[in-house]
């Protein structure tokens, strides 16, 4: 999994918590505490994908454009991270004649897309509401 997901989703969330739905890629990234190039950037993947809109000028800024009761965290994935489960590495070389080296790059990519499958399985059943929800349970359970 990589930061872009985190990002998307706490920004999907931040702007579903504020009343105008709409804040600036600054604001943004002062609440992720991260640079506001990083957050345009994952922004720029949302708004591709119909998340957010983007109104230019004075009062401008990122606006949520979906229902965040309907967008599930596996479309976030989907959008920003998919295959990123998946390291980067090798194994032996193929031409050998060992089980082990000529097979364990087939096999690990397998186990991984099925760790993936099983993962955007639980993500499906996650709503940007719910993170919203969670979110105001934590903090009413705080002194």
């Amino acid at each position: 999994m990589n930061s872009e997901f985190t990002i998307a989703v706490h920004s999907l969330v931040l702007l579903a918590y504020r009343p105008d739905r709409t804040a600036t890629s600054e604001m943004i990234a002062a609440n992720v505490c991260t640079h506001p190039a990083r957050v345009r950037k994952v922004l720029s993947c949302l708004k591709k994908t119909g998340y957010v809109a983007t109104r230019e000028g004075s009062g401008g800024g990122y606006t949520l454009a979906c229902d965040p009761q309907e967008v599930t965290l596996a479309e976030v994935y989907r959008v920003t991270s998919i295959g990123s489960i998946k390291p980067s590495w090798c194994s032996g070389d193929e031409d050998e004649d060992c089980l082990v080296a000529c097979n364990m790059a087939e096999v690990m990519d397998g186990i991984f897309s099925e760790a993936e499958n099983r993962m955007l399985t639980f993500l499906e059943q996650v709503k940007v509401t719910d993170v919203l929800d969670r979110l105001r349970l934590v903090h009413a359970a705080k002194p």
